[in-house]
């Protein structure tokens, strides 16, 4: 638990824990951060509902899934957004509920895994400790602006590798490829579906901002709403690269395969006639009138080189081979 308390008086911050709680409450003016992490349960709780926190918002805040959403109750704002874990790999990525309590002179954060978003905040308020007197709500709104800068940094640093792997496709299509841009899409689909939770905040904030989050606050809600919007293209858009893609990589192979039932169709049509001729002569009647006439075996040769040429020559002129 990390806990940052402003003093107007002397204009300064103070890092700590618990204790600052009480401080917080001794300075009507002062204005604290409370951040969890991972925290005990029943001490998160006993500390969120000691802050007077509507019952339901603590229930949501302290599950281990739930979808983003904004809700306002009589005293406070509640925001749940999804962070997201530190990665090194291109949409090699985990969410996890960022829950945001929003209230006069207070801001709190509960989160179950290191947010980077709430560690930026931090250093961003020890080198400028007046950004406190901003207020509780322009924290929050900095805290989700930077979650959703995350999620088009993430993309924007993802958009070599899709390039390169559409040159991979046309060049060498192979199975592998195939497989890493299912697996992409797979995480592209739950990349969009988290984009979109966050858009219906966004368009709610905007459209109608609640109370808490209504004075001097509408270009930090605009912004809020630009990161997200373009988070979102850019998801949808990969996305349907991806599909293009994939798609491709099937009508490829596709063709190939029918080119090469083309080939052994036509080579089975050739021989179809030749084995009938081979077939017919090669039955063990007694009787068989063209069995005692010399030049039959060259003529029935001949006939089969001449048949099997010509329809060379027609598969040929129409394009099937």
């Amino acid at each position: 638990m990390q806990s940052l308390l402003f003093d107007p008086n002397s204009k300064s911050t103070r890092f700590g824990g618990i204790e600052l709680l009480a401080a917080w409450k001794e300075q009507p003016e002062s204005i604290i951060w409370i951040d969890l992490l991972d925290y005990e349960e029943r001490e998160e709780r006993v500390i969120l509902e000691s802050l007077d926190l509507h019952q339901l918002a603590i229930q949501d805040a302290l599950r281990k899934r739930h979808p983003p959403k904004i809700e306002s109750y009589s005293e406070h704002e509640f925001l749940m957004l999804r962070d997201l874990e530190n990665t090194e790999q291109a949409l090699d990525f985990e969410f996890f509920p960022l829950s945001i309590f929003v209230k006069d002179r207070i801001l709190i954060s509960r989160h179950r895994k290191v947010s980077e978003s709430a560690e930026w905040l931090a250093a961003k308020i020890e080198k400028d400790p007046e950004l406190m007197t901003e207020g509780p709500a322009s924290l929050a709104l900095k805290l989700a602006n930077h979650l959703c800068r995350r999620y088009v940094r993430i993309l924007i640093d993802f958009e070599p590798r899709m390039d390169s792997l559409e040159t991979e496709m046309y060049d060498k299509p192979n199975d592998e490829l195939l497989s890493e841009i299912t697996k992409l899409k797979s995480r592209l689909r739950y990349f969009k579906r988290n984009t979109n939770y966050h858009k219906l905040i966004a368009v709610s904030l905007k459209e109608e901002p609640p109370e808490k989050f209504r004075e001097g606050l509408t270009h930090e809600i605009v912004d809020f709403y630009e990161q997200v919007e373009r988070s979102q293209s850019l998801a949808s858009l990969y996305y349907d690269v991806l599909t293009d893609l994939s798609d491709g990589y099937l009508a490829l192979s596709s063709h190939r395969l029918n080119k090469v039932m083309q080939i052994l169709t036509v080579i089975t049509v050739i021989f179809v006639p030749l084995t009938f001729v081979a077939g017919l002569y090669g039955m063990n009647f007694e009787y068989m009138p063209e069995l005692s006439f010399r030049p039959s075996y060259f003529l029935v040769l001949g006939f089969m080189a001449v048949a099997a040429i010509v329809q060379l020559i027609l598969f040929r002129r129409k394009g099937w081979l």
